[in-house]
């Protein structure tokens, strides 16, 4: 499925994986701009329904049949962004005049070149997708048929191939012509709110739905303090040319702080832990457990969040790269009340901490990724491979295969949240309602009690692989149950986990027990949001806008990840043009080195997440923004 609702599957599939593209993708990308922009106004404008996308497909020299456009305009389908359609592009191959040939001669039963008007509509009445008389009609109505009712498919073809490259080199002309074009509209890439479940708290995002601006604390720039109705509409003078605020280059060297010592005697503390996992969905948002931490005394605590290395395949544990963080946030009496605590700033190896005293109370824990180091793969780049999941026994039944023992086991790990080696009913149920939707009652589990290994009213491994091949069986080896649950998972179908990545958070207190308790909550996403953004505009001042006194970008430079925020306070959206080209050794969680953000009016949108490459080399961060006219 393409899309859900609003929400597109490809919007951090990249064209790039570093800073600079290939000439080959430069050139492709360039192609596709240019045929969307032959079809609408900006590269910012959504595909809107089924015949928008069959004219820009056509426009792009694909020749969309019915089925194709159903694949990516589903009944849930209700816009598609610039993005999804480049990545169409990349599924669907060019139609070739030799392509359109062979198809005409398998129709020419005479051989010499002509097709009759009966043997047409023969054939695209009844092969194929089959058209109605009207439609067949209107195609005659086109074609260039002979009085004797015959068509010459080789002028034809000709004559096809050469109206599309036509129409594909005005478009070129047309882009190449105008450098306003070129300038502005580069990229179409913007956040859609993300939705929860009831197991899935909280999506990590790079993605962060528009908020009501914060009010400024008064010792914020003093651009931010002016009244925004003196602005609501900028100038015809300001609207006719960009506004560009000044590059900001930063070196890693130029970032390091003192790294945070772990306390000495912390064996001694007390201390609780708890894992979890990142999913990235089909969207390219990320959705993840959120917990809820209790601190009966105010003490000294020690926090980490860090990636969880699986012990089966720790060769293949590619996820161990991706970045973490979590956000502290206290609980109020509602979850407006809320309010960020601390976060993990600093980095010990692959450990992401924070040390520092917490007062007596609750507290949410709410775990972050930049999505930088995590994306959505190109299904057409992936193996048509697939290991094999079951087998049959020298006694003919059927059991599972060491490679599917291997990753359940490894599956158990990430659901197994207290670590105890057992899963409860409520930790059997995250992973129930992950890969099925629906929850395990009470009486179901009394059954599993019955029929698979439990220990404490708590699912064993063991009993976790019966219960597995239980459902293979019942089956009767048809694996597409299994296959679901492990893409879930986050698995590919070589059994590699590319679609997720476990995690591991551990609380140190000096001087009392803390307990963790795993959430559901539906409000995860907007208070994981309200912290990242909150995060962002407690460390670093607004800049404006030049030319756009009510713009504002922040800034915020860790040291090992920087995250804009765009503040919009006038009363009209703004569209901001963000250009990465200059930096180096940097990776965004848009994917591209130039995009688009639209930010609503009177909101405020993290723009980008940036991480270096390679951590070990020095790293420079360079981004211009343009406010693109108002139109």
């Amino acid at each position: 499925m393409l899309a859900n609702g609003d929400r597109c599957i490809f919007p951090n599939m990249s064209f790039q994986e570093s800073t600079r593209t290939s000439d080959g993708e430069e050139s492709f990308y360039t192609q596709c701009r240019a045929a969307y922009r032959a079809v609408f106004r900006s590269s910012l404008t959504n595909i809107t329904s089924e015949q928008q996308l069959c004219r820009v497909l056509q426009q792009a020299g694909r020749n969309p049949s019915h089925a194709t456009l159903k694949k990516y305009w589903t009944p849930t389908t209700s816009k598609l962004h610039f993005d999804d359609f480049c990545e169409i592009l990349k599924c669907e191959k060019k139609t070739e005049g030799s392509e359109l040939l062979r198809a005409f001669k398998k129709m020419d039963a005479n051989g010499d070149g002509y097709i009759s008007h009966s043997q047409l509509e023969k054939a695209l009445t009844t092969r194929g997708e089959k058209m109605t008389t009207e439609e067949v009609n209107a195609i005659f109505a086109l074609l260039d048929i002979s009085k004797d009712g015959k068509l010459d498919y080789g002028e034809f073809c000709r004559s096809f191939v050469s109206t599309v490259e036509q129409c594909q080199t005005a478009a070129l002309d047309r882009l190449e012509g105008d450098a306003k074009l070129k300038r502005q509209n580069f990229g179409s890439q913007s956040y859609s709110p993300l939705k929860s479940s009831a197991s899935s708290a909280s999506p990590a995002s790079a993605a962060t739905p528009p908020q009501p601006p914060e009010t400024p604390h008064e010792d914020s720039d003093a651009t931010l303090r002016k009244d925004s109705r003196s602005s609501s509409r900028p100038s015809s003078a300001r609207s006719r040319r960009s506004s560009l605020s000044n590059p900001t280059s930063m070196t890693s060297s130029s970032t390091k702080t003192s790294k945070i010592q772990e306390p000495p005697g912390l064996q001694e503390w007390l201390h609780t832990h708890v894992k979890g996992c990142f999913f990235l969905e089909d969207d390219g948002s990320f959705s993840s457990l959120q917990y809820q931490l209790h601190i009966p005394q105010t003490t000294n605590v020690y926090l980490t969040i860090h990636p969880l290395s699986l012990g089966s395949r720790p060769d293949k544990s590619s996820w161990l790269t991706v970045d973490t963080a979590l956000f502290v946030m206290s609980v109020g009496e509602t979850k407006e009340d809320s309010s960020l605590v601390c976060f993990t700033e600093s980095k010990d190896k692959e450990k992401y901490v924070w040390r520092g005293e917490l007062h007596a109370g609750t507290y949410y824990l709410l775990p972050f990724t930049s999505g930088c180091k995590l994306k959505k793969r190109n299904k057409k780049s992936l193996s048509n491979k697939s290991v094999e999941l079951v087998y049959k026994t020298d006694t003919g039944e059927l059991d599972l295969t060491r490679e599917l023992r291997e990753t359940l086991s490894d599956v158990f790990e990430v659901i197994d949240i207290d670590g105890n080696g057992l899963l409860s009913l409520e930790e059997y149920n995250f992973f129930e309602l992950r890969t099925s939707g629906e929850k395990c009652d009470k009486d179901a589990w009394a059954v599993c009690k019955e029929n698979f290994d439990m220990r404490k009213n708590q699912l064993t491994r063991q009993g976790f692989m019966e219960l597995n091949l239980m459902e293979a069986t019942e089956k009767d080896g048809d694996t597409a149950d299994l296959w679901a649950t492990l893409e879930a998972m986050g698995y590919n179908h070589l059994l590699e986990l590319v679609d997720a990545c476990p995690l591991q958070i551990d609380v140190f207190c000096e001087d009392t027990q803390p307990s963790i308790q795993p959430l559901s909550m539906d409000s995860g996403p907007k208070l994981l949001n309200q912290a990242l953004q909150k995060s962002i505009t407690m460390r670093t001042g607004p800049k404006a806008l030049r030319g756009h006194e009510n713009i504002f970008i922040y800034t915020y430079r860790g040291e090992h990840r920087i995250s804009s925020l765009i503040v919009n306070k006038t009363n009209q959206k703004a569209t901001i043009h963000i250009n990465n080209e200059q930096s180096r050794n940097c990776c965004s969680s848009r994917g591209l080195s130039m995009f688009a953000v639209e930010v609503p009016a009177r909101t405020k949108m993290v723009c980008q997440h940036v991480l270096p490459i390679n951590e070990k080399q020095d790293w420079t961060y360079s981004c211009v923004e343009t406010v693109l006219p108002y139109t």
